[in-house]
């Protein structure tokens, strides 16, 4: 058995962009910290695309781990497997601590963790924790949360209120040199179309039925519209054939364009993506996922409303003349941008990925004894992973 690694910190963050973004960001402060950072990701485009250029951080795949179509006894045997798998791999390694930022990829390697004796973390980046992290509440020395509600949800005491941290690119810019860039006029109007790190199939739908109008008010309006790669050639299609002013991608790594060429943007409310809106002060309608787990799409879109951070339309219900009518009064008004983006700067927290590397490398200065068999001790056989799979299933 190999020497643990004191400076080594394994950050699980595999699986959508959600979680994958927030956990470079935090990667990139430990490194300032003077950490070695090791990724544990899943084999999923979005991840392996993400890390590509990545020069200094080390990335590792492991088997995605996901709850879909009930299929439980699939999913206790892969989560089974990617523990196995977890354990050999942190053994080699061993790291002084595991983060996991959220879905149940993140989990084996948490456990796994704690398996070796290493320092265990999560963060919670939604106003309604997702069950996965539900599920390692338990089993973590202390949560990182985005929404302050979700701290009182996880049922842990050690909760700090962090935020959700976003990459350093994410800052005010010249709207005029990114849509350069982005091969937009410089001085139109610009609507941002996305749907998250995968598209949205729904969202597509509803700004093609609103289109026609909204450019019928504003006819100088262009668009940069993110399809996702299932959605891309009906969105092409649908562009060309109405002769739309756009530039149309299934996937754009370099999203702090995207947002600094934009006027609004209409969008899904992950978590990640509302941190990266209040980092670029972008005023938005948005779009939550029906059938995000908990509905916790929507309470990180009202969360937003409430403070004036947003508009909220929901995909089952709305029309599009209500879509139409609340995005020309943000294309017109530059009052109204500017009031929504005065309440966007209250729930931006710059300093979000430091307070998270702070308070692990704290942890493990002032670990003792007593604490690392209360909360990093081996677990016997397979017994934590039976607990977490009962928490996890029905």
């Amino acid at each position: 058995m190999s020497k643990r690694e004191s400076n080594l910190i394994a950050i699980a963050c595999g699986g959508t962009g959600g979680h994958l973004f927030p956990g470079i960001a935090v990667g990139h402060e430990l490194e300032r910290q003077g950490c070695e950072v090791l990724l544990l990701i899943s084999p999923k485009e979005v991840d392996q695309e993400a890390v590509r250029h990545l020069d200094s951080m080390k990335v590792a795949t492991l088997p995605a781990v996901g709850l879909q179509n009930r299929n439980y006894i699939s999913f206790a045997l892969g989560f089974i497997k990617a523990f196995r798998n977890s354990v050999r791999m942190l053994r080699e390694r061993r790291p002084a601590a595991v983060l996991a930022m959220g879905g149940f990829t993140a989990a084996p390697p948490v456990l796994a963790g704690r398996r070796i004796g290493a320092k265990t973390f999560l963060h919670e980046s939604n106003a309604i924790p997702g069950r996965a992290n539900r599920m390692l509440a338990r089993f973590v020395n202390r949560a990182f949360v985005g929404f302050r509600e979700s701290g009182d949800r996880l049922k842990i005491r050690s909760v700090d209120v962090t935020g959700t941290p976003v990459r350093d690119r994410f800052v005010s810019t010249d709207a005029a040199a990114c849509r350069r860039s982005l091969e937009l006029q410089p001085e139109r109007p610009t609507l941002l179309i996305m749907g998250g790190s995968q598209g949205a199939v729904g969202v597509n739908r509803i700004a093609m039925d609103f289109l026609p109008d909204l450019r019928e008010r504003h006819t100088d309006l262009q668009i940069l519209w993110l399809a996702g790669a299932h959605d891309e050639t009906r969105v092409r299609t649908f562009c060309a054939e109405g002769n739309y002013s756009a530039v149309v991608h299934k996937f754009l790594p370099e999203m702090e364009l995207a947002y600094g060429a934009s006027t609004v943007a209409i969008a899904r409310s992950g978590a990640s993506t509302l941190s990266e809106f209040a980092a670029m002060q972008l005023p938005s309608i948005l779009i939550p996922l029906p059938s995000a787990a908990d509905n916790h799409q929507y309470h990180n879109a009202l969360n937003f409303k409430k403070t004036g951070a947003a508009r909220l339309l929901p995909q089952k219900g709305s029309e599009p003349e209500q879509f139409c009518e609340s995005l020309s009064e943000l294309i017109s008004s530059r009052d109204a941008r500017d009031k929504m983006r005065q309440a966007l700067s209250q729930w931006h927290r710059k300093d979000a990925a430091a307070q998270i590397a702070s308070s692990i490398l704290h942890e493990l200065g002032h670990s003792s004894a007593t604490e690392q068999t209360a909360h990093g001790g081996e677990p016997k056989n397979l017994n934590e992973v039976e607990d977490s799979l009962r928490l996890a299933l029905p």
